[in-house]
């Protein structure tokens, strides 16, 4: 059999290869993360939309959703494999993930303002409630991504530096093989 030289579990051992590989694997999970915390919550969204209707709300809901989506395709044309990151890609992609903390915050100060205003204000429902924790959720969410690529060269040098080969048994001298099939 073999054994592991760094003493961890056969399945993290794996993960750990597959990051060292792939180190960009990581803000991609988070940017997934991202991703599923808006969307799952589109309907408070929707709700809150329909309620307020504030200048450009339902416009920064598309736009949040929309770039979501176009900035995955952007992060998986940024990192071909075995080349350089592609730098024009990875600025289209930043500049949509700013878009969307734009619009996020930007829906946010109109939950903020319909909320709070002096005449007619809006009356807190759990919906809005909801889209406004969600929406700073998905900010930092998104912040923590963007910090996650800026330091892909720190940590990838970190993920190489993790012992995780195989050492494989020894079977012996190669002469005292026999290998020639016969009784």
């Amino acid at each position: 059999m073999s054994e592991n030289k760094s003493n961890m579990p056969e399945f993290l051992r794996k993960i750990v290869v597959a990051l060292k590989r792939r180190p960009q694997t990581i803000p991609l999970l988070v940017f997934g993360l991202a991703f599923l915390i808006y969307s799952l919550n589109l309907t408070h969204v929707s709700h809150t939309t329909a309620r307020i209707q504030g200048t450009g709300m339902g416009l920064c809901g598309f736009i949040t959703m929309l770039f979501s989506i176009l900035s995955f395709v952007c992060f998986s044309n940024s990192f071909p494999r075995r080349k350089k990151p592609n730098v024009p890609m990875l600025a289209l992609m930043f500049a949509m993930i700013g878009a969307v903390i734009f619009c996020d915050i930007r829906y946010r100060s109109l939950i903020y303002t319909a909320l709070n205003r002096a005449e007619n204000p809006i009356a807190p429902e759990l919906y809005i409630e909801k889209a406004y924790a969600m929406l700073g959720t998905h900010v930092i969410t998104l912040l923590i991504g963007v910090a996650l690529i800026l330091l892909l060269p720190v940590y990838s040098k970190w993920l190489r530096s993790i012992k995780t080969s195989v050492i494989v048994e020894d079977n012996g001298p190669l002469e005292e093989i026999d290998i020639s099939g016969e009784d």
